[in-house]
Order: structure tokens, then C-alpha cells, then sequence
């Protein structure tokens, strides 16, 4: 069974690996991946009533994570339908490259945190398309992007799929991942961000104005703008308030703001014929939202599930715990190794090898891991949803990145690293 299982894992997870080459959507081979490994630990367990036991124990876990995804990815949609993200965008005027450089990074690093990296890196990323005229300068500010919208994820409970399953799960809290990774991952930061603001000289030449593309696609009015920029950024800070008084789950809290935001919504709309109403709708931005990537984490993190039910990653990691002994260079590898595969499956993979009877909520590994899990796929352009997200848009090559990014993420991740375990040394 164990044998059975983890080849149909391990040819599920190179499938979706070769995403791209195969020409096969990843969600397809997650779902597919999960269905086979837990029809086959069904069948093979002896107990077919206990199995099905665990996959409704872990499916409802895993449904605390896509509801807050799905709650998260429509609120931020709803933002950008009443182009609330220029009230950010617009402010950014200076045509200094080295200000600039400066300015994005500090900009994609904190709104990384409240949004997401996704997120932040399509809003940023479509900017400098405005903003930029040159290929090349414009590659080396998104590669800056991808490095600082993983960086300000890691810190949040909000700001990076893998932190937020960590959350969820009861590994870290809200307070003590800020506080303890927020130094970290701006030192991840502000590295990369130093040594390519020291490679460029001179002011950008814009050809075209942002203000003036943007005007003319305005479906709504300052004041609409505003609010909703301002309820949709509330909503998702008040997530880890409402935990903390009600102590319901995340999820609770990101439906309770979506469903204010929606009755706002449609009362300020109200008067819109539903021609116009439409796109400026919950419903539409329900329809727009990312789902074949909400049903990828259902697949990989079911399959995850199977995995941990037939006792492999227990096994993994008694192995690891032999093998290499220190825990703090086993986070660092996994960190790494997030910028081959996918983090989410890794970080599962991880909470499903160490209980919290082993490491407590809290623990310097699970906030080190948070960190490194976060800011470890900057090292590839294909390592996070950041990183792909630019490269659709942008078209980057992956050598490309390589060559010019890949030794600037690097430096910094290591950097933050050191400051995270010098951070953790100093202060127990």
C-alpha cells in the first residue's frame, strides 16, 4: 500500500511539475493524484470505514483553508473592479530609477502583507507595464517585485498561502509570526532591493501616463473607490481580530467581512441599471477569482492527507531527523527546495511529518519555516505563485531569471535567514 501510494504521488507531483511542458492544467493532476491515492488507501487499509473517517476528518480542515482563499480572492477582486488599487498606484510619481526602485519594493513588501504575493505582484506588475517603457529595466523592477511580494507575504498570516495554512493549523498565531519574522523578511528585503537600486542610474522616460490610461477605464467614482478599497483592506485586517475574540476559525472571519462588503456593495449600487451594476458585483468577482487554483490545494492537500494517514510522512521524517539531525538546516532546505516544487505541498507535507505534540504552537521551527517557505521560491522564477504570475505576464525567460535575479534572492533569503536564527538566539 505505502509503495503504491507513493508512486502515485510521486508521478501526480512530477505531472504537475511538467505543468507546462505536458500542457496539462496542474489542478487536473492534483485532483487526480488525490482521488487514486485515497481510493487506493481505502481498499488497501483493511478498515474501509476508518479511511473514509480520516478523509472527512482531513477534508474538513483542508475547507477551512479554500473558504478563506475563495473569501480572500473575492474581496481583493471586488477591490479592483471599482479600481480601488489606484488609490495606491497613482501615488507613485517620481521618475528616479534609484527612488523608485526603492518605492516598489517598499510598497509590493507591505501591500504583500495586508493582500496577498499573488495579488500584489498582478497589481504591481501591471503598473510598471504602464509606467516602464524599457523591456529590460522593467524585467529587473519585476524580478524586484516577485522578491518583495514574497518577502512581505511571509511575515503575515495573510499574505502567503503557506503562512495561512500554518495559521489555520494551529502551528503559529498571528502576533508571534509578525513579530518574529517581520525583521527577517524585510532584511530578504532590503538586500536584493540595495543591490539593484545600486546598479541603476539615471530617470525613466514615460511615454504614457498612468493617470491618463486609467481615466478613461474608471466604471465608478472617487468616493465608491475609496470605500471599498477601504472595506475590502479592513475586512481582511480584522481576520485575525476576529479570531482572536471570538476564537472561530480564519474563515469565519473572512466571510463574515465578504458578506458586508457584499450588502455594501449593492446598496451603493442600487441605482445602476444591471448592465453596469454587473462587473461591480459579488457575483461577478466570485466568477473571476482563481478557481482551478482553489482546486488544485484541494487536490495536493488531500493528497498530502493520504500520505499522512498511511504513516509516509512520519516516516520521511524520522528519516530527516536521522539524516541531517538539525532542525534549523532541515527548514532551510525545505525553504529551497520551495523554489523546484510547489511551497503548498511542502508546507503540508511538513505539518503532516510534526505534530504540534512535538513542536507546539509557536515553536521557533514552524515560525522559521514560515519564513523560509515564504521567501525560499524566490530563487526561481517557476518557486512561487509570485514568481509565475510575472512570468506569465511579463513573458520572462527562466534562464533569464536565473542570471540576474536568482543570486540577489538568494543572498537575501540567507540573510534573513541568519537574522531569523541570530533574532531567536538573542532573545531565548
Amino acid at each position: 500500500m505505502i509503495i503504491a501510494i507513493s508512486l502515485i504521488f510521486i508521478i501526480g507531483y512530477a505531472a504537475i511539475a511538467l505543468e507546462h511542458p505536458l500542457k496539462i492544467n496542474k489542478a487536473a493532476s492534483a485532483l487526480v493524484t488525490a482521488a487514486l491515492c485515497w481510493s487506493v488507501f481505502t481498499m488497501l487499509s483493511g478498515d474501509s470505514h476508518k479511511a473514509v473517517e480520516y478523509l472527512t476528518e482531513h477534508l474538513g480542515e483542508v475547507s477551512g483553508i479554500l473558504f478563506f482563499l475563495m473569501g480572500a480572492m473575492t474581496i481583493v477582486e471586488l477591490i479592483d473592479a471599482h479600481d480601488g488599487f489606484y488609490i495606491i498606484t497613482s501615488r507613485i510619481k517620481t521618475t528616479n530609477k534609484r527612488k523608485l526602485v526603492w518605492l516598489i519594493a517598499i510598497i509590493t513588501f507591505f501591500l504583500s502583507a495586508v493582500l496577498d504575493n499573488l495579488t500584489t505582484t498582478i497589481v504591481l506588475v501591471s503598473l510598471l507595464r504602464k509606467i516602464i517603457g524599457d523591456k529590460e529595466e522593467r524585467l529587473m523592477f519585476t524580478g524586484l517585485v516577485v522578491i518583495a511580494a514574497n518577502a512581505g507575504g511571509a511575515w503575515s498570516p495573510i499574505g502567503d498561502v503557506t503562512t495561512t495554512m500554518l495559521w489555520i493549523g494551529g502551528q503559529i498565531t498571528a502576533t508571534s509570526i509578525i513579530l518574529q519574522t517581520i525583521l527577517p523578511s524585510l532584511i530578504c528585503m532590503i538586500i536584493p532591493t540595495a543591490l539593484i537600486s545600486w546598479r541603476m542610474k539615471g530617470n525613466l522616460k514615460r511615454s504614457v501616463k498612468e493617470e491618463e490610461v486609467l481615466s478613461n477605464n474608471f466604471t465608478t467614482s472617487a468616493f465608491e473607490r475609496n470605500l471599498v478599497f477601504g472595506l475590502g483592506v479592513g475586512s481582511l485586517l480584522f481576520v485575525p481580530v476576529f479570531k482572536t475574540v471570538t476564537h472561530l476559525p480564519p474563515y469565519m472571519g473572512i466571510l463574515f467581512g465578504l458578506g458586508i462588503m457584499w450588502i455594501i456593495t449593492e446598496m451603493i449600487h442600487s441605482e445602476r441599471d444591471e448592465h453596469e451594476k454587473g462587473p461591480l458585483s459579488v457575483n461577478h468577482a466570485l466568477r473571476k477569482i482563481d478557481t482551478p487554483s482553489v482546486l488544485f490545494f484541494l487536490g495536493i492537500l488531500l493528497s498530502i492527507g493520504a500520505l499522512q494517514a498511511s504513516g509516509i510522512l512520519t516516516d520521511v521524517a524520522k528519516m530527516m531527523n536521522e539524516k541531517i539531525g538539525n532542525i534549523s538546516a532541515i527548514t532551510m532546505a525545505i525553504g529551497l527546495l520551495s523554489s523546484i516544487v510547489d511551497n503548498v505541498p511542502l508546507v503540508a507535507a511538513t505539518q503532516g511529518m510534526y505534530s504540534l505534540e512535538q513542536y507546539p504552537t509557536g515553536h521557533y521551527f514552524w515560525e522559521f519555516l514560515a519564513y523560509c517557505a515564504g521567501t525560499g521560491g524566490s530563487a526561481l522564477i517557476i518557486g512561487s505563485a509570485a514568481g509565475v504570475a510575472a512570468m506569465g505576464i511579463e513573458k520572462i525567460e527562466f534562464f533569464w531569471y536565473i542570471k540576474k535575479m536568482s543570486v540577489l534572492a538568494i543572498v537575501g533569503y540567507f540573510a534573513g535567514a541568519a537574522v531569523f536564527m541570530l533574532q531567536h538566539y538573542l532573545t531565548n
